[in-house]
């Protein structure tokens, strides 16, 4: 796991294609360059420290002019993507984001998912439960909104809020939500298996930079409406929550369904790296038009 910008890895110069593989790509003192997204994921079996990762990685992007050129590239190569998924009809994309208050899930949606055929993608989020929802299993009202073949999903919290939320308000006792981990495991790994893909990506800010963005959002008129007086409460746990991110993550970072950790305090940076995270799932999920129907060469359209 990448705790600050590393080792780069050259390409020899000359023309410089688009890379549509795992890497991010740039330019940087007249040469080419790029940071593996694998940079970020979680090994299973692995241990992570959030303090010890930096959120202020930028994975070697010089700026914001940079980093729009690039999503522009990664998101015309995700749509085209996800046209393939959508036609061939025997796989789905699950992606899920996980943040503390201010961690950029919304902006990530926006920013990442633009342009991307509505029909395709739906987004759920995960506040408290409703009445119906709590009147069944824990688990019951993420696996109903769980993508179906084709589609991609973006869960906008998730069924990590069963080990999160619960957790550290002590919403339920530690013999309940401790026993989460695996059941989540188990829901993840039934999705895996009937052809669904996951891919889990928390986005990783720092405690001063959440305090710039608080303030931002009372600065703001138009964006008062985000601001809640529960965010303080929230803040006060930032430890608390801190723990309860990295038990989930290490808990719950497997080969069907791996945790991303993002640095996000640079929201352009972000938004890149998680395109470039969710493009190179799709390109391993590998989806393909169907077959045309036999002798399209002998059709003729009548007048």
């Amino acid at each position: 796991m990448r705790a600050h910008a590393g080792a780069r890895f050259a390409i020899p110069a000359g023309p410089l294609p688009y890379n549509a593989h795992a890497t991010i790509g740039y330019i940087r003192h007249g040469r080419w360059e790029q940071v593996k997204v694998e940079d970020f994921r979680v090994k299973p079996g692995t241990s992570i420290s959030l303090a010890e990762i930096d959120p202020d990685d930028t994975a070697g992007l010089k700026g914001k002019d940079d980093a729009r050129d690039e999503l522009k590239k990664i998101r015309m190569r995700i749509s085209a993507m996800q046209e393939r998924l959508w036609a061939e009809h025997r796989q789905s994309l699950l992606v899920v984001l996980q943040a503390t208050d201010t961690g950029g899930k919304d902006g990530t949606i926006k920013h990442v998912f633009k342009g991307i055929n509505p029909q395709g993608c739906r987004v759920w989020g995960f506040k408290v439960p409703s009445q119906e929802e709590a009147d069944h299993d824990v688990l019951w009202r993420y696996h109903r909104r769980a993508p179906a073949k084709g589609m991609i999903t973006v869960f906008n919290r998730s069924q990590y809020e069963e080990v999160l939320v619960v957790r550290v308000k002590q919403l339920v006792p530690k013999k309940v939500w401790e026993q989460r981990y695996e059941m989540i495991n188990q829901f993840e790994e039934i999705l895996a298996r009937s052809g669904t893909r996951i891919i889990k990506l928390y986005l990783h800010i720092s405690k001063d930079e959440q305090k710039e963005r608080l303030r931002a959002r009372l600065d703001q008129p138009d964006k008062r409406w985000k601001f809640s007086i529960g965010d303080l409460d929230d803040r006060a746990r930032w430890d608390d929550y801190q723990r309860a991110f990295e038990d989930a993550i290490n808990r719950c970072s497997t080969d069907y369904a791996p945790w991303y950790v993002i640095p996000a305090n640079h929201k352009w940076a972000r938004d890149v790296i998680v395109a470039r995270a969710v493009l190179k799932t799709l390109e391993d999920m590998n989806p393909r038009f169907p077959p045309e129907e036999p002798g399209l060469d002998e059709v003729v359209i009548p007048d």
